[in-house]
């Protein structure tokens, strides 16, 4: 079965030993349809003759060049661009154009409907342009996906995804010095960098019609606790688009090299983000996230805290970090041989 590659079309319908129906035939098998063959313990399927212009054969490693990125990439790199423009029209006049802004965001946000592997998007799209530039045009698809996940319909997810991009809009007015500084703020300096929420909810309301878009630029850094800011906010009283921009923006932030100097290693992100769920970030909404960010790691190579290295073959829907594993021949579900556990995942 390790033969099989995407696109590969099932000529029976496949049982396990059981007897349970596993897959139809007609399935066109890809990487969920593998990981469930290895779940079931599924040695041999039957599949319909490949075309003589068959596709290279699947590995188990991130492709280097997915067809999806040169289609992507442009766009990408000019909403980052953009982004600087946004920010010195909002200095200077208080204000964005909402048609140039949605020229910018409308195309990302098209593409993004067809991508789903998030994790390796955004690596792969990684530029080095300026970080608050970068982290908005992330945040925006992230609260794009997310609102999604959650529920919302294409249209509301796509006003979402725009009130993700704008979150951080009011930073054009904190002082670079401060905004930019490596080190420890003092507390002054922090004071000021927490009106940036204040300062943005200003510059959407002026900009558009839709007092939606700019709740999420207000409240981004409120938490579930009490504990955020600007008005120290709890549970209910936040706006559920802030709490999905909140893990956007969190997660953004944890993946950037400004916070993680290391080899970033996004298993521990989440991790972090599950963490955060129970005090800080809406748990629902941080869950969900998490829930559909876990089976993008499927067909990673992944180091144990043992040495030993194997494949993810298949994630958990309830225990997020306890994968099967396959190393060599041997499977391992981490739910189960709790003496296990992950150290790296290769991207």
């Amino acid at each position: 079965m390790t033969e099989l590659i995407n696109g590969d079309l099932l000529s029976h319908d496949t049982f396990n030993n059981f007897g349970l129906h596993v897959l139809s035939k007609g399935t066109i098998v890809n990487d969920q349809e593998i990981s469930r063959l290895f779940q079931h313990q599924i040695e041999y399927v039957d599949i319909e003759n490949r075309a003589s212009d068959e596709p290279a054969a699947r590995t188990l490693e991130t492709t280097v060049n997915p067809k999806w990125l040169p289609n992507v990439q442009p766009i990408y790199e000019n909403a980052v661009k953009s982004f600087e423009k946004f920010f010195n029209h909002a200095l200077v006049d208080g204000k964005v154009d909402d048609q140039e802004v949605t020229a910018v965001i409308q195309p990302l946000l098209n593409n993004l409907q067809m991508e789903r592997d998030v994790v390796s998007m955004l690596l792969l799209l990684n530029t080095n342009d300026d970080y608050v530039y970068q982290h908005s045009v992330q945040v925006g698809m992230l609260s794009y996906y997310l609102a999604t996940w959650t529920g919302y319909s294409n249209e509301e997810s796509a006003t979402i995804g725009k009130a993700g991009f704008l979150h951080d809009i009011g930073k054009c007015q904190i002082p670079g010095e401060v905004l930019n500084r490596p080190g420890k703020l003092t507390e002054r300096e922090f004071e000021e960098i927490k009106k940036h929420t204040i300062y943005g909810h200003e510059i959407i309301l002026n900009s558009f019609d839709d007092p939606f878009l700019a709740i999420g630029a207000l409240q981004h850094h409120e938490r579930m606790n009490g504990s955020g800011y600007p008005n120290g906010l709890e549970a209910d009283d936040i706006h559920p688009v802030s709490k999905i921009i909140a893990v956007a923006d969190v997660y953004s932030a944890m993946i950037s090299q400004r916070v993680y100097q290391q080899k970033r290693d996004l298993l521990f992100v989440l991790k972090e983000l599950y963490r955060l769920s129970f005090d800080e970030l809406d748990p629902f909404t941080t869950h969900t996230f998490i829930k559909h960010m876990i089976p993008n790691f499927i067909g990673k190579r992944a180091e144990l805290v043992s040495g030993e290295v194997g494949i993810i073959v298949m994630t958990h829907p309830i225990e997020f970090f306890q994968p099967l594993v396959q190393i060599d021949e041997r499977f391992i579900d981490l739910t189960i041989e709790r003496d296990y556990e992950i150290k790296h995942v290769y991207l």
